[in-house]
């Protein structure tokens, strides 16, 4: 208790640093209460629970958070973890706290289908709440740091869990929120848990380059600071290393060693005004050699999340370039604590301002209405990853856009009636086509048509950002509805006859209206629209369709014995592990390790002696050798998958390559990148140029297998992925 003592008062100290006149009461009750609720509650590393909540309220204080939001930091694990409630929360310290508090809980209490879905409803959650008070995303941040910093007391697979979430939500966020010092903790911390023998590497060869660098940084601080000074400007000079997971992606993506990343260096300058920065450039520029196409003013036209500064490359007397920084005092907190800095140095954000600044969460909320878990998280992801290009109206307004964007996003981004009129567009006064990537600094001007034709299907595939993409489906799903029907209906007519089925054949409409229940449409030709106008994709539907006439066909592809047995009047009853068994109630069910049956197989039952019902694939073939034997005919039973299967279950893969040196580190990467839990892991090399590897792995079901093995077929040298027996 002592030890708590001491903290609560390190806390204190330090909300006084800013907070001078601070209702000291307030934040004791929210320390007395929250150390009650959390009693008896403890930490993986064995400390009380109550640590967890302080160390989450300091990260709070760092940043320079008002009062609410550091006794809701403290608080911020109450209602998910504890007896205690919102309207509690709420009658001690205000609704404001309250708000942020369950802005922060998840929805742990609802029962989900999947993985992906779970993650969309919190974020869904979160980003609602953030909508309304952004300090809802600051106290995340810090509770995602703090936990990142104490990940080393979990078990390894939730290390990685949690260090991909990490990376493909909360440093995005952190980056878009302009907190560039949490974002790069929060990277180097998940870099370390997703590949610590690259992070090692990185982080060993710096050490070993420490003096050289710092021999380095010193010369070049020591020459700016002379000259600099003998102009009479103050500036405060200081030297930066990249940070690591910086280093790893260009060497990732560059496929360079860390010899060949030269801009491992940075020189910051930091002065008073905006004219100084100018001044600034200039006098760098006369001392050393600019790298054309390396400069960039993020002063005149700032970063979306508010970052300004002026970017040189310079090459210095011994050859190595290195990046120079120039900012003022006020960009540089800005640019280290983001949207945190107006209520460190500012007294908050006014309603105007936040309405500005905060327009993305409005576009990001807008995007995910019409999308299911699966897209929006990708949406979310690409979104948040992309860097910016910059592009003028005809006006002058700057308008920021993901890179690789077209004119079709740039119209969609000023309105959708103007997107849905466009019929071409010019870039710096000439005509480009619709697919053109837009480049920094371009004036792009739309073309119009008062013909209304709206905008053409093909541009779905066209253009890049999801806001773009949903509101073209938008206009096709409320302008050409009887189109839409029918495009779907051939679309999905296509794809049946694929894998031998027609939508004339009989049952067909029985199938269809127990897909549309499962997938959350009212009948086929609501069903049917959505896919043709590209809301709903069709391996989603034809996967529904497979799993739904297997569930009503497959007792003919048995003998007329085993269909007798099969087809009964019996009223199936759900068994556990979300399989369904023709007349029997609670039994213990199995999956056959000599098939390993997935939802979406097509299954059979055999009863076991003394233990219960044995599951196995159609096609195993174990299935097909003991149906010789009449004996045990009357042991099969007929077993379905359940509507809703939320285990998880084994399967094999065998993948062909050519082979190469970091060919399973590829495979690892893309699996760690879905998310895909893996048990086994398995190379051969066949001394002839080719190499095989075997994984065993967790999926929820065939549409998550089928999408694995698309990712996997696109790592390179990758030949054949296939699923195997066992």
């Amino acid at each position: 208790m002592k030890n708590l003592d001491q903290r609560y008062e390190k806390l204190l100290k330090q909300v006084k640093t800013y907070l001078p006149n601070i209702e000291e009461d307030r934040l004791y009750r929210a320390m007395e209460i929250a150390t009650q609720a959390h009693q008896g509650q403890m930490r993986k590393d064995g400390s009380e629970y109550i640590t967890h909540p302080l160390a989450v309220a300091e990260i709070a204080a760092e940043m320079g958070l008002d009062l609410d939001s550091v006794i809701s930091a403290i608080l911020h694990d109450c209602i998910e973890d504890t007896s205690l409630e919102y309207q509690q929360i709420k009658a001690q310290f205000g609704e404001t706290v309250a708000d942020i508090v369950d802005g922060v809980t998840k929805l742990t209490q609802m029962q989900y289908e999947s993985k992906e879905e779970e993650q969309l409803e919190n974020l869904r959650k979160m980003f609602l709440a953030m909508g309304k008070d952004i300090r809802v995303i600051l106290v995340k941040l810090a509770d995602r740091l703090h936990n990142m910093r104490t990940i080393e007391f979990h078990k390894p697979d939730k290390q990685r869990e949690k260090a991909l979430e990490t990376m493909e939500v909360y440093a995005p966020l952190a980056h878009r929120l302009g907190m560039q010092k949490i974002k790069w903790e929060l990277e180097d911390r998940s870099l370390a848990c997703l590949d610590p023998v690259g992070y090692e590497e990185i982080t060993e060869e710096l050490n070993n380059r420490k003096e050289e660098r710092e021999e380095f940084q010193t010369q070049i601080r020591e020459r700016l600071e002379g000259h600099i000074a003998e102009s009479g400007i103050e500036a405060t000079i200081a030297g930066r290393v990249k940070h690591i997971y910086s280093i790893y992606r260009k060497m990732y993506t560059q496929h360079k060693d860390i010899s060949e990343v030269y801009d491992l260096y940075a020189m910051r300058v930091i002065v008073n005004t905006v004219a100084d920065c100018y001044n600034v450039l200039g006098l760098i520029h006369d001392l050393y050699h600019p790298i054309p196409g390396r400069f960039k003013d993020y002063i005149s036209t700032p970063k979306p999340n508010m970052y300004q500064s002026l970017h040189t490359t310079v090459i210095g007397r011994e050859g190595i370039p290195f990046e120079v920084q120039i900012r003022t005092y006020e960009m540089h907190r800005v640019a280290e604590y983001g949207i945190a800095a107006h209520w460190k140095y500012k007294s908050g954000v006014t309603g105007g301002q936040m309405d500005e600044k905060l327009a993305w969460v409005r576009q990001l909320l807008e995007t995910q209405q019409d999308s299911d878990g699966e897209d929006f998280i990708r949406q979310l992801k690409t979104d948040m990853f992309a860097d910016e290009v910059y592009v003028f109206t005809p006006k002058g307004d700057v308008v920021s856009l993901p890179a690789g964007s077209c004119p079709i996003d740039f119209a969609y981004s000023i309105h959708s009636a103007v997107g849905n009129r466009m019929i071409g567009a010019k870039a710096n006064g000439k005509i480009v086509q619709l697919d053109y990537q837009l480049q920094n600094g371009e004036i792009v001007e739309v073309l119009t048509s008062s013909a209304g034709h709206g905008p053409s299907r093909d541009w779905i595939k066209i253009a890049k950002t999801s806001a773009a993409r949903n509101k073209i489906k938008q206009w096709f799903k409320k302008e050409c509805k009887e189109e839409n029907i029918a495009r779907g209906k051939e679309q999905l007519e296509r794809e049946l006859k694929k894998i031998g089925l027609s939508l004339g054949q009989e049952g067909m409409e029985e199938v269809l209206a127990a897909v549309c229940k499962r997938i959350s449409f009212n009948a086929p030709q609501e069903m049917l629209a959505s896919i043709g106008y590209g809301g709903l994709t069709l391996n989603r539907v034809i996967n529904r369709i497979r799993e739904e006439v297997a569930r009503s066909s497959r007792v003919q592809q048995n003998d007329e014995k085993v269909v007798e047995k099969l087809v009964t009047t019996a009223k199936p009853k759900k068994a556990g592990s979300g399989v369904v068994v023709e007349g029997v109630d609670n039994c213990l069910i199995k999956f056959a390790r000599c098939c390993n049956p997935i939802p979406g197989d097509s299954i059979i039952g055999f009863i076991t002696r003394g233990y219960g019902v044995s599951v196995h694939r159609m096609d195993c073939k174990n299935v097909t050798e003991a149906m010789k034997n009449s004996d045990d005919l009357s042991r099969w039973i007929r077993v379905s998958w359940a509507d809703e299967v939320r285990d998880r279950f084994q399967t094999t893969l065998q993948i062909s390559a050519k082979e190469r040196i970091d060919l399973v580190a590829n495979v690892a990467v893309q699996l760690s990148q879905i998310k895909v839990p893996v048990h086994q892991m398995e190379a051969r090399s066949f001394g002839d140029g080719y190499a095989v590897i075997n994984l065993t792995m967790e999926v929820g079901g065939m549409d998550q297998l089928e999408f694995i093995i698309q990712k996997l077929r696109g790592v390179s040298g990758v030949m054949d992925v296939k699923r195997t027996l066992s």
